[in-house]
């Protein structure tokens, strides 16, 4: 096991700053999962580590090594590509001891390795099968096996299930945790599938714009965010999100909403305010102080849960329930202490 840390990272490219003072220091063994919208720098992020893309500024430490100049074979790092990046006319065993034949490691070693390897991930059946003979999950095995064979330090994760169907992409998560848990490596992962950082994860970060929005526990994040856009994006159906005009206002501190009176805590009201509560928070019974009876827009049935879609001060407020809807109008309720408040920067009033 190792131990990442990161000092005031940058990167750019021309005027575009792709990292900005990116700081992290990751545990021994801890599975790091790096979520944000496209084009955040989580790619890059991860080139950056492992030695295929240049740093502008700051440093890499790997335990107390300093590894900004080391070549990528010289970081005893590993990267797993969305793409697989398997060689057509290798066939699988080939495939997961290409590494190590480039090294000069010894036949019996590179033998042993990548049975090892097989063992682990359960494809000791396929060594001769060339990658056009693959499942795109057995492929996508074959890819963390050669990583696996290396003995790596840390294990990079890019978007590996993104070319994978639903189904698969649940399965390959759960032989991933298993991996984690079995290899006690240093994993970071990057995702735009909040279901994969909230499963997989010890700890998240939450990229925005090479910025870090958030860096905690998958609970904490989703909890407790930090802004609307944390809240926002963790979190399936996204965060309600209702804005507080001044009108609402009774005085410093409270607010009215629908005959309510709401306080916000060491927070003093000069400017329009912003309510969340999350569509798992709104209930369909009267049981919660704050109730009122909505119109039904349209009603997505999953099956398991229905996703409930109305409107409520002119904002489409989301509800995730368990009960049949079959009428158009409905009452709902929701706690107090389920809000959650941000303030006109969109910044969270705690």
């Amino acid at each position: 096991m190792s131990k990442i840390v990161i000092k005031n990272l940058e990167k750019s490219f021309g005027d575009n700053k792709v990292i900005n003072n990116f700081n992290i220091d990751i545990k021994d063994g801890e599975f790091i999962v790096l979520v944000g919208p496209s084009g955040c720098g989580k790619s890059t992020l991860l080139r950056m580590i492992s030695g295929l893309e240049n740093i502008d500024k700051g440093e890499i430490f790997l335990d107390t090594k300093l590894i900004n100049n080391l070549i990528p074979s010289k970081r005893e790092i590993a990267m797993v590509f969305q793409s697989y990046a398997l060689y057509p006319h290798m066939n699988v065993f080939d495939n997961m001891s290409f590494g190590l034949r480039m090294d000069k490691i010894a036949k019996n070693q590179i033998n042993e390795k990548v049975n090892n390897a097989a063992a682990i991930l359960q494809i000791e059946n396929l060594l001769e099968r060339k990658p056009r003979q693959l499942s795109g999950g057995q492929r996508q095995r074959v890819a963390i096996g050669r990583a696996i064979t290396r003995n790596p330090k840390v294990f990079l994760f890019d978007e590996p299930l993104s070319n994978l169907d639903a189904a698969l992409r649940s399965e390959m998560r759960v032989e991933i945790s298993k991996l984690h848990k079995k290899l006690k490596s240093n994993i970071i992962y990057v995702t735009h599938d909040q279901i994969e950082a909230m499963t997989l994860a010890d700890r998240i970060v939450v990229l925005n714009q090479g910025i870090i929005e958030q860096f905690g526990t998958p609970n904490e994040i989703y909890t407790d965010p930090n802004n609307i856009f944390v809240a926002e994006f963790i979190g399936s159906p996204k965060i309600n999100i209702i804005k507080i005009d001044k009108e609402q206002f009774i005085n410093s501190n409270t607010i009215k909403l629908f005959d309510n009176e709401i306080t916000i805590k060491n927070f003093d009201l000069k400017d329009d305010v912003y309510l969340g509560i999350r569509p798992e928070d709104i209930s369909l019974k009267n049981d919660n102080e704050i109730k009122l009876g909505v119109k039904v827009d349209l009603v997505e049935n999953l099956g398991f849960e229905k996703i409930i879609y109305t409107k409520l001060l002119e904002n489409q407020i989301v509800i995730k329930s368990s009960k049949d809807i079959n009428n158009q109008l409905i009452n709902i309720s929701f706690s107090k202490n389920k809000l959650l408040f941000f303030d006109r920067n969109r910044n969270r009033i705690r």
